[in-house]
């Protein structure tokens, strides 16, 4: 059959649905409920489209993924060298809650226990950024009240290791800040995983990367516009900045299904839990 006439039958089906979904809403569905009704949307080929999730809907599912537990996957872990042999390769190295008059602490901190001199210096970001401010809190250094949780999320696809912790800090009256650091280790070669390498191994173009962080940046922008004209105080967004740019983006992982994250978690430098996250799936 020839192709034009296979587009006018696809064509012809999705506006007789079409019809028959306006007959349906005219004569059996109440007045009170059309503004609310939603009709599935169909795309040329007649299957019903999935709506694009939302910048929150996302933030949401990455955060989730925060559960304090490594998985290995299908991967054979007794192929790594391990730092120390009678423990997981990413297990927690502090595992502390603890409440008193001037601090409230949920701490989860994980040691990537592999050998070499990529996840050591891992390990050392995870104590200067993460550790260091535990046990500042924990010796009661802060004069203010202080509210302070870290988690983490560990998980290899194929051969490469992901790691992300993620950790949420209150102190008196300033605002929340919310920072994320993450760490891709390939376990073949024992080199850290760059954003370059995780695109290409999803087929994802530079350019296609970049213009979808530009969309997500400037709609975020646009709110927090909204927001300042009515009279809020919010985090804004230098769209000319650098970090933006894919060679200087360093926080973005595989999650546990292989969809990519890449991360702008503005807190890791200014005092806010604002942050935009792309996503891949």
């Amino acid at each position: 059959m020839p192709k034009y006439k296979i587009m006018y039958i696809v064509i012809g089906v999705i506006c007789v649905i079409a019809i028959i979904a306006g007959i349906y809403v005219q004569f059996f569905v109440k007045d009170q409920d059309k503004n609310n009704l939603i009709l599935p949307t169909l795309n040329v080929a007649g299957n019903e489209e999935v709506p694009e999730k939302t910048q929150e809907e996302i933030k949401s599912q990455l955060l989730n993924i925060f559960d304090n537990k490594f998985s290995a996957g299908t991967y054979d872990i007794s192929t790594i060298a391990k730092t120390n042999t009678n423990r997981d390769v990413v297990y927690s190295a502090y595992e502390i809650n603890k409440q008193e008059e001037n601090y409230e602490v949920d701490i989860y901190l994980p040691y990537i226990n592999i050998s070499g001199d990529v996840s050591s210096g891992f390990n050392k970001i995870t104590q200067s950024v993460f550790a260091d401010k535990a046990n500042e809190i924990l010796n009661g250094e802060n004069e203010e009240k202080t509210i302070y949780s870290v988690y983490y999320t560990a998980h290899i696809n194929g051969n490469i290791l992901s790691v992300a912790i993620q950790s949420n800090l209150k102190v008196g009256n300033n605002p929340q800040r919310v920072i994320i650091q993450t760490y891709n280790y390939n376990l073949a070669t024992g080199e850290e995983v760059k954003l370059t390498d995780l695109l290409s191994s999803k087929n994802i173009l530079q350019s296609e990367a970049h213009k979808k962080i530009t969309e997500v940046v400037q709609k975020a922008k646009q709110a927090s516009d909204a927001l300042v004209q009515s009279g809020y105080s919010v985090y804004n967004r230098d769209l000319t900045s650098t970090i933006y740019q894919i060679s200087n983006i360093n926080t973005y992982l595989l999650g546990k299904n292989g969809d990519l994250y890449i991360i702008f978690p503005y807190g890791n430098n200014n005092y806010t839990s604002e942050m935009d996250v792309v996503w891949f799936e």
